[in-house]
C-alpha cells in the first residue's frame, strides 16, 4: 500500500471516528483483544454467547459472553477435555440455537485422516456440550461449517470442502440435517466455488442472513493467515438455499485498510432493534502476527441497491458508533494473576496434545508435566494470549523447592517446537531458544543461596525479546542479548506467554503470579 493510500485510509477512519463520537457512545476495534479467529455468535434474550478457534492450544474452543456486543469477557470452554476422535486442528466453531437446543459446529483433524466437521450440543448456551463426533470428513477435508433454516423451513448446513489443501478449487456444499442437528441426510449440493480473480485459491468462511427476498452468503477469500495473508470478505445471494446464487460485482465488501489487515471469517447477529453485526478477525498491523487475528465488530447495512454494506465500504472500522449506546470499558490489555483462587482462571491455555499438571494453593501455582513430556527440557507450560506486540512479563519462581534437574521459567511460545525463553536449571540460569525442535541454551548466570527468583520478559515490536533477573523485584539485571524471536508464530497462531517447568521425572515448579503489562502505543491509544 502506498503512502497516499495509507493517508486515505487514515482519514476515513478518523473521520469514521468522529462521526461516531458525535452520534454518541463508541467503541475501538478490537472488541477483544488477542488471539480470538473465526469468531461466531448468537444472541440468546439479552445475552450474546460467541466462541473462536483454538487451533492447537487447550482447552477447546472459548466461550465468551457479553450484554452488550462491545464488552466480552471469557467463562469457560466449550471442551473441558479434548474430543476423543480428533488429533488437532481445533478450528471455526460456529454456534447456533435451534428448537430451544444449543449447537457448536467445528472443525477436527480425525486420527489418521482428514480435516472434519463434528457436532456438539447442549441444553444452555453456557454448557455444559456434548459431543456427537465428525458428520462430514471428505478426502480433501471439510471444515468451516454454518447451519441454516432455507425457505421451506428445512434445516441444512452449509460447509467449505478444503480443495486449496490440494491445489484445487473449494466448492460450498450444502446438505440437509437430521431431526437431531447432528447429521446430514440426503443430497449434498453444491452452492459456488471460488471463481473470481479476489478469491485466489480459496473461498471458505461462509455465513447466510435472510434479508428481506434474499438469503445473502457472507464468505471469505484468498490468504488468511500470516504475514502474506491476503484475506477479505465477499457476499452473494439467492432467493433458494440451493441458488442459484449471484456474487456481489463490488465484491470484496471488506478488505484491508491501514487500521486493520486481512479481514475475514465472522458471523452476524441480529440485536433487538434489528440492527445486523458482524463479528470477525483481522491483524493489527501495528503488532501482526504476534498478537494474532483479533476480535472486531462492525454493523452490517444493506444500500439502496439491495446488497450488503460494512463501514461503507472503507474496510473494518477504527471507532464506531456502539450498539445499544454501550460504553467499552477500558480494555485491560494487561493481565495479572496472584494465583489465590482454586484453580486456573478461564483464558488459560496448554497445548492441546499436552494438558499439565496445575493445582493452586495458598497462592501459588504449582505446575508439573505430564508423563508425555515430563522428559522433555521445556515440559509443562501454562499460558496467555498476547495482546499487545510491545509488554513487560514477570514472575516469581520459588526456587528452595526445586528438584535437581528441573528446567523451569518464563517463555514466549509459538508452539513447543518453537519458542524461546528465561530458566532456572540446578542452580543456574539460563537463556534458551527452541526453533523446529531443536533447542539452544546459554548459561549465564549462577543462581545465588535465595528462596525466589524474580525473572522478567521484556517485549518490543511482538518479537524483540529481553531477559531479565532479580531477586528482590526491584533491582533488576539483564540476562543474555536481545534475542529475535521472529520465527515465533506459526501461521494461524499468536505468541503466548508461559510457565514452564520440566526436564526431569518428578519436575515440579511453584509461581507466585504471572504479570503481563502492556505498553507503547498500541496499549495508549486502545485502553
Amino acid at each position: 500500500m502506498n503512502s497516499s493510500n495509507i493517508f486515505s485510509w487514515s482519514l476515513v477512519a478518523l473521520l469514521t471516528g468522529l462521526n461516531a463520537f458525535a452520534a454518541g457512545p463508541s467503541f475501538t476495534n478490537p472488541v477483544l483483544a488477542g488471539d480470538y479467529p473465526d469468531p461466531s455468535v448468537i444472541r440468546v434474550g439479552k445475552d450474546y454467547w460467541a466462541t473462536a478457534t483454538s487451533s492447537e492450544w487447550g482447552p477447546q474452543f472459548p466461550l465468551l459472553h457479553s450484554r452488550d456486543l462491545v464488552n466480552w469477557e471469557i467463562v469457560g470452554p466449550v471442551f473441558k477435555e479434548r474430543p476423543e476422535w480428533a488429533v488437532g486442528n481445533f478450528w471455526a466453531p460456529e454456534i447456533a440455537e435451534w428448537k430451544g437446543r444449543y449447537f457448536i459446529y467445528y472443525v477436527g483433524r480425525k486420527k489418521g485422516g482428514p480435516l472434519s466437521l463434528a457436532c456438539a450440543t447442549a441444553d444452555r448456551p453456557e454448557g455444559p456440550y456434548t459431543d456427537h463426533g465428525p458428520m462430514v470428513s471428505q478426502d480433501a477435508g471439510s471444515i468451516d461449517a454454518v447451519p441454516f433454516t432455507n425457505e421451506k423451513g428445512e434445516r441444512w448446513l452449509v460447509w467449505k470442502e478444503d480443495g486449496n489443501s490440494r491445489r484445487l478449487p473449494t466448492p460450498l456444499w450444502a446438505q440437509q440435517l437430521d431431526e437431531s442437528g447432528t447429521r446430514l441426510v440426503g443430497e449434498r449440493h453444491e452452492l459456488f466455488r471460488n471463481d473470481q480473480p479476489w478469491e485466489g485459491g480459496l473461498v471458505e468462511g461462509p455465513f447466510l442472513l435472510k434479508h428481506g427476498d434474499y438469503f445473502y452468503l457472507f464468505y471469505s477469500g484468498n490468504g488468511c493467515c500470516g504475514r502474506d495473508c491476503t484475506y477479505a470478505m465477499g457476499v452473494a445471494r439467492s432467493k433458494a438455499l440451493l441458488g442459484p446464487w449471484e456474487k456481489y460485482s463490488r465484491n470484496p465488501i471488506l478488505a484491508e485498510n491501514a487500521a486493520w489487515k486481512c479481514p475475514g471469517h465472522g458471523s452476524i447477529v441480529t440485536d433487538p432493534t434489528g440492527r445486523h453485526w458482524l463479528l470477525y478477525h483481522a491483524y493489527d498491523p501495528h503488532s501482526f502476527v504476534f498478537t494474532g487475528r483479533e476480535m472486531l465488530l462492525d454493523e452490517v447495512t444493506f444500500g439502496t441497491d439491495g446488497w450488503p454494506q460494512i463501514n461503507g465500504g472503507n474496510g473494518p472500522s477504527a471507532q464506531s458508533q456502539s450498539p445499544y449506546g454501550a460504553r467499552q470499558k477500558r480494555r485491560e490489555l494487561s493481565f495479572f494473576d496472584p494465583f489465590d483462587g482454586r484453580d486456573l482462571g478461564p483464558g488459560w491455555q496448554w497445548p492441546h496434545d499436552h494438558r499439565p499438571t496445575t493445582a493452586v494453593s495458598k497462592g501459588r501455582l504449582v505446575l508439573s508435566p505430564t508423563s508425555a513430556s515430563a522428559n522433555n527440557p521445556i515440559g509443562a507450560i501454562v499460558a496467555r494470549s498476547t495482546t499487545s506486540g510491545d509488554y513487560v512479563a514477570t514472575t516469581r519462581l520459588e526456587l528452595s523447592s526445586l528438584k535437581p534437574g528441573t528446567f523451569a521459567g518464563l517463555a514466549a511460545i509459538g508452539d513447543p517446537a518453537n519458542a524461546l525463553g528465561i530458566a532456572v536449571e540446578s542452580g543456574k540460569i539460563l537463556v534458551w531458544q527452541k526453533e523446529k525442535n531443536r533447542l539452544q541454551a546459554k548459561v549465564v548466570e549462577q543462581a545465588a543461596d535465595k528462596s525466589d527468583i524474580f525473572l522478567r520478559m521484556a517485549v518490543t515490536g511482538g518479537n524483540h525479546f529481553q531477559f531479565e533477573m532479580s531477586w528482590n523485584g526491584r533491582t533488576w539485571q539483564r540476562v543474555g542479548q536481545t534475542a529475535d524471536g521472529g520465527y515465533l508464530p506459526p501461521w494461524d497462531r499468536n505468541v503466548r506467554v508461559a510457565l514452564t517447568a520440566g526436564g526431569a521425572a518428578g519436575a515440579e515448579a511453584r509461581f507466585d503470579f504471572l504479570r503481563i503489562t502492556a505498553s507503547g502505543v498500541r496499549a495508549a491509544t486502545k485502553h
